[in-house]
């Protein structure tokens, strides 16, 4: 957050009343709106969106505030403006019938003129009206004229204006073309950055071969603000929409939510493995290589939360919800009733262009809206590669969001690579954020795969930290009897219960006899094992090898 020193007050002064801008997001961004009368910058390279937003600071304050505004405009005529407006249903026609609104086109030289005057068609227009706000579209075109044209500074126009604005008693928005996608708006050190209360700079960027557009207050005298870069759109239908940044989300250290209540995974295995349960509001982390059944372990921690009367929300960027209701069903899962009874949302988003700032906004909305209280995110890995510098702060402002609101949450982290324990930190930097992980693994026995669950962290509990073989089927994730294990099928090498193996999270996993390894101990004879019939070493073709035809000479 920022405040600009200029917003001290003396100790007797009255703070200055605020008025909301009205706009969805942008009021949240000043911290709930703006100082009344301030003079707003409002900059942008073309096609920004600085029109736009000014019409909709207009037409939200006669529409929703009881605050008339008159418009003026050097370059779009009343007629295109209202066109404009019209597709994102503001009726600007009907508003200047009732007088809530003017739109004024005219030149620079004669707004440059009716500001000497306090007479003048300007200030009668305001009068006519009473109006509160005005949108001046834009000071480009009166810089060009006062230089070049009128022969004075632009810098003794602009105070004109400013003086003016001031005395006419109007909040007002002056919008200023710079060069900005790709770039630094604050380079263009301008003078009328100097004097307007409040500079609100839209900007671009291209992000793979996408555009992304970034809204951003860097200044606002005697106020707090948020600063940095929030998520700028135009929605047709809605008009401008900002979503603040997501690393700006309120930290609760001290007032976190805590509770001392378990709820099951919906494994009874698993949940004494992890010493009773999950505690409500906690974060669990499930890592594993595709196709270890990080997304069946959130169904079946979901199918739990159903059972338990408690909503769930499963949010994906890996699988379309149709392609997940099918896989579940083929499970005995039927998340396509629980969709359509809300009992679960599914919240689809693809990666390609996904914006964290407002992907983060609908995770909110629905969860405040639907009461959630579980959450599987599937997967975190898809918000790495689509923004790997934004991820971690992402991950960290939803965890603490969950934890606050008390809903207990499943992250699902696909890894590269087989994992070992101490690799998860390393390649997953949001590990520390969480309070459980469980480790899914294949682990190669002989020819076949097998898998393997470990639960390494579990925050406040007794975890049991061992490697258990589980299975996928109807129902889900099974653990397996550890005395049985998938033994029973006759293999050249035995499958035999993971307890007869050593290292089973490494590369390698050893098999070792406890018979073998009591008798190496006591120093007893070894057993014998069965001789096994010698056979002649071929070639592929069938042929006896050139060692072989050296023995029968």
């Amino acid at each position: 957050m920022n405040c600009a020193l200029g917003g001290m007050m003396l100790k007797n002064e009255a703070a200055p009343l605020k008025t909301r801008i009205g706009i969805s997001g942008l009021d949240e961004v000043l911290m709930g709106g703006i100082n009344q009368n301030n003079i707003i910058l409002l900059e942008g390279s073309p096609g920004a969106g600085k029109t736009t937003l000014g019409l909709e600071f207009i037409y939200r304050g006669a529409m929703e505030l009881d605050e008339p505004g008159l418009i003026v405009s050097f370059e779009l005529g009343p007629q295109k403006l209202m066109r404009d407006a019209a597709g994102f249903g503001w009726d600007f026609a009907s508003l200047e019938k009732k007088k809530k609104v003017k739109i004024v086109y005219t030149s620079p030289s004669v707004i440059l003129d009716e500001l000497q005057s306090p007479d003048g068609v300007l200030a009668e227009q305001i009068r006519e009206i009473g109006a509160k706000r005005l949108l001046l579209d834009g000071i480009t075109p009166l810089q060009i004229f006062g230089d070049s044209l009128n022969g004075r500074p632009f810098r003794d126009s602009l105070h004109v204006l400013v003086e003016s604005l001031q005395r006419y008693g109007v909040t007002a928005m002056l919008t200023r073309e710079v060069a900005t996608r790709n770039g630094d708006a604050g380079q263009n050190h301008g003078h009328e950055r100097f004097v307007c209360d409040t500079i609100i700079t839209l900007s671009a960027e291209t992000k793979r071969r996408g555009i992304h557009r970034y809204l951003e207050v860097s200044k606002s005298r005697g106020q707090d603000f948020i600063g940095g870069q929030h998520t700028f759109r135009i929605e047709g239908g809605k008009g401008v929409q900002i979503y603040r940044r997501t690393q700006s989300r309120p930290k609760e250290f001290n007032q976190q939510a805590t509770s001392s209540h378990r709820t099951s995974t919906g494994n009874p295995a698993l949940d004494t493995m992890m010493g009773g349960g999950l505690y409500d509001g906690s974060v669990t982390l499930v890592v594993g290589i595709s196709g270890t059944g990080k997304t069946v372990s959130g169904i079946q921690f979901l199918d739990q939360g159903v059972k338990d009367g408690k909503k769930g929300l499963l949010v994906t960027l890996d699988e379309h919800p149709q392609q997940l209701i099918r896989n579940a069903e083929s499970l005995g899962f039927p998340l396509g009733d629980w969709v359509r009874d809300g009992k679960v949302r599914i919240h689809y988003d693809s990666p390609l262009e996904l914006e964290l700032d407002v992907h983060f906004e609908d995770i909110v909305r629905i969860v405040q809206e639907d009461q959630i209280e579980r959450v599987v995110i599937d997967s975190l890995a898809a918000y790495e590669a689509t923004s790997p510098e934004e991820s971690g702060d992402f991950m960290y402002a939803l965890a603490t969001f969950f934890k606050n609101r008390l809903a207990t949450a499943m992250f699902n982290y696909e890894s590269p690579e087989l994992l070992g324990v101490s690799q998860i930190s390393e390649d997953l930097k949001a590990s520390h954020l969480v309070d459980n992980i469980v480790l899914l693994n294949y682990v190669e026995i002989s020819t076949r795969l097998r898998r393997a669950i470990t639960v390494p962290k579990a925050r406040g509990s007794k975890n049991l930290q061992r490697t258990r073989e589980y299975v996928i089927d109807q129902g889900g994730i099974s653990l397996l009897d550890e005395q049985s294990g998938e033994a029973g099928e006759l293999e050249a090498v035995p499958q035999l219960p993971f307890s007869s193996y050593y290292g089973l999270l490494s590369w390698s996993p050893d098999r070792k006899s406890p018979i073998i390894e009591e008798r190496v101990v006591s120093g007893e004879s070894l057993p014998k094992s069965p001789k096994m019939e010698k056979q002649k070493p071929v070639r592929s073709n069938g042929a006896p090898s050139r060692r072989e035809k050296g023995r029968r000479h």
